[in-house]
C-alpha cells in the first residue's frame, strides 16, 4: 500500500532544481506502528537542488493533523507548518549515522521519503497538545472529560504523607 507514492526518482537526474509535490492523508499514518497520530491532510513540496557532490531537499509542509488534547483526551486537528532540509551525498553504501547528512549508494535508483515526512510533520508537533483557544478566550476541551478528571484527582495540597512529616521533625531538629 503506497510503496511507490512517496519516491523521488534519482536514476538519470541531472544537476539543477526540481520541486516535488506530495499529498498526504487516509492512509499514511496507518504505515506506521503506534503512530500517535491517526489521520491528516498534509501538502508536501520537496525542492531538490542536485549538485555534483550533493542533493540538497528542503521540505515545506502544510496542513493538519488529528491529535490527542493532553488535557481532556479528546481527538481535534492541530495545524502544521514546517521547513526541514536533509542533504544527501552519493557513496558505496546506505549511512544514516550522520544526524544532517545522508549517504545513499550511487547506483540507487529512487528515494522513499515517506520515513522523513513522518518524523518532519511528527518534529512539527508542540511538546504540549492542547485545544486551541478560541476566538472569546475559551478552550475546545470537553468540559465533561475535564470534570470528571478533576473528580477522580487526588487533591495533595492538603493531605501529607505521615512518613515524610517525621523526616520533616527530624530535620527541624
Amino acid at each position: 500500500m503506497m510503496s511507490g507514492l512517496f519516491t523521488i526518482p534519482l536514476s538519470g537526474l541531472k544537476e539543477g532544481c526540481r520541486t516535488y509535490t506530495f499529498e498526504i492523508g487516509e492512509g499514511f499514518f496507518e504505515l506506521f506502528d503506534g503512530s500517535e497520530i491517526k489521520e491528516g491532510i498534509l501538502s508536501a513540496t520537496v525542492e531538490l537542488d542536485k549538485r555534483s557532490s550533493h542533493m540538497d531537499l528542503k521540505f515545506t509542509i502544510t496542513g493538519s493533523v488529528r491529535i490527542s488534547c493532553d488535557l481532556c483526551l479528546d481527538m481535534f486537528m492541530h495545524p502544521i507548518d514546517c521547513e526541514n532540509r536533509l542533504l544527501i551525498k552519493l557513496g558505496k553504501r546506505w549511512d544514516e549515522d550522520d544526524p544532517d547528512m545522508l549517504t545513499i549508494p550511487a547506483d540507487e535508483h529512487e528515494l522513499d521519503i515517506k520515513q522523513y515526512l513522518y518524523e518532519f510533520i511528527h518534529l512539527a508537533l508542540p511538546i504540549q497538545r492542547i485545544h486551541p483557544v478560541d476566538k472569546k478566550g475559551n478552550r475546545g476541551c470537553n468540559k465533561e472529560m475535564l470534570k470528571k478528571i478533576s473528580e477522580h484527582s487526588v487533591n495533595s495540597h492538603n493531605e501529607t504523607d505521615p512518613r515524610w512529616d517525621e523526616l520533616k521533625k527530624l530535620m527541624n531538629n
